[in-house]
């Protein structure tokens, strides 16, 4: 099986926090589109007749698109690849685009699931972030979403910023438990180069990120979705059990995938390759049938420092058997590296698998760069 990313280049307006590629001029979106489509028609043989079992509208905001463009992608995509009939189609979307009308309207398309931007339920922290929407837009658009038949939505949290207290936090959480949503993806807030909030900080409008406060509203985040039976499977994402994010969970678990738009990464298990975050560019260079493409041939170091990072992040954990399959005797590395984590407890070992313990989940990156090869 593989997956199918699409890099929606546009958003209304840029959250402050934001690195992310996109544009907040729509001007050249029907270009873009077209060329959208031929890209997917140019990649037809990348997955050589393995089937999509995945669909992901990522971005910028997805949720800026009509029905109708929405379905032209999906059509592309199932006329140029083969497409399991039970596929998992993700759109993520911002709270104020899924008005009553536009959810109607995804209802004409193959959309199964959302992925909506919600962030915070208070306005200040919204306005802090400069997010287009309000806490009530935030509320209303998943309580909509749900009355027009969409029971696979997942909400996005950001923790870990000045204006977030402790009870804000819970507040946020059990807004999020009050309404009966199937997935949670939180992230503590990181100050990317050359974004607004950097700039601030820099210039000391804004005061910096406190590690101890992330550190702390994770594990109270922790806490609380284990105490309301969701799993965490992946440090940033928790679920219901049995309705994780089938595109996500396959990146980490090293599934291939074709990414399409500007800035979009594919992997197809040997080569990584990403487009030009360019939207201008990228226009130009598929209207003349070429792939506007950088490509990395992993070595075998690199296979095995991705499984690294990459399982440790999961709740199915670091496989020794695998990591022999890309490197013969591998694991017997990683017993002698992983043996002090082990003793502090950060990494819990059942079998031939390593997982990392909640303590270990705080120090994720860090591990996973000690155990590399």
């Amino acid at each position: 099986m593989a997956g199918v990313y699409l890099h929606i280049p546009f958003c209304k307006q840029a959250c402050h926090y934001c690195d992310f590629h996109f544009s907040t001029s729509l001007k050249y979106k029907d270009e873009l589109l077209q060329a959208l489509v031929k890209e997917i028609q140019l990649q037809k043989d990348y997955f050589k007749g393995e089937t999509i079992e995945t669909i992901y509208f990522g971005g910028g905001t997805p949720s800026l698109l009509k029905a109708g463009e929405i379905n032209l992608l999906l059509d592309t995509i199932t006329g140029s690849h083969t497409v399991t009939t039970n596929a998992e189609i993700t759109l993520e979307a911002n709270p104020d685009d899924l008005d009553k009308a536009k959810l109607q309207a995804l209802r004409q398309t193959p959309v199964n699931r959302f992925s909506i931007g919600i962030q915070s339920f208070f306005d200040d922290d919204l306005q802090w972030m400069n997010r287009v929407h309000r806490a009530g837009e935030a509320e209303a658009s998943v309580k909509r979403a749900q009355d027009n038949g969409f029971e696979n939505i997942t909400v996005d949290l950001i923790y870990g910023y000045p204006l977030l207290t402790e009870q804000k936090w819970k507040h946020n959480l059990n807004k999020v438990f009050e309404l009966d949503v199937q997935h949670v993806s939180a992230y503590s807030m990181t100050v990317e180069p050359k974004t607004p909030l950097a700039a601030f900080i820099n210039k000391k409008k804004q005061p910096a990120m406190n590690d101890q406060q992330s550190a702390e509203q994770f594990n109270l985040l922790m806490d609380a979705m284990q105490t309301k039976g969701f799993e965490h499977y992946e440090i940033s994402n928790f679920c219901k059990p049995g309705h994780y994010s089938k595109h996500n969970a396959n990146y980490w678990r090293g599934v291939k995938y074709l990414g399409i738009g500007p800035s979009a990464h594919s992997y197809n298990g040997e080569i990584r390759q990403w487009n030009i975050a360019n939207n201008a560019k990228y226009i130009q260079s598929i209207q003349t049938n070429n792939l506007p493409t950088e490509t990395e041939l992993l070595t075998e170091t690199d296979r095995l420092n991705e499984y690294i990072m990459t399982s440790l992040r999961t709740m199915w954990g670091l496989d020794m058997d695998k990591l022999n399959i890309i490197a013969a005797a591998s694991s017997n590395v990683l017993l002698k590296t992983g043996q002090p984590f082990l003793e502090k407890e950060w990494i819990a070992q059942k079998n031939n698998i390593f997982y990392l313990t909640q303590t270990g989940k705080l120090y994720a990156d860090h591990i996973a760069a000690e155990l590399f090869f």
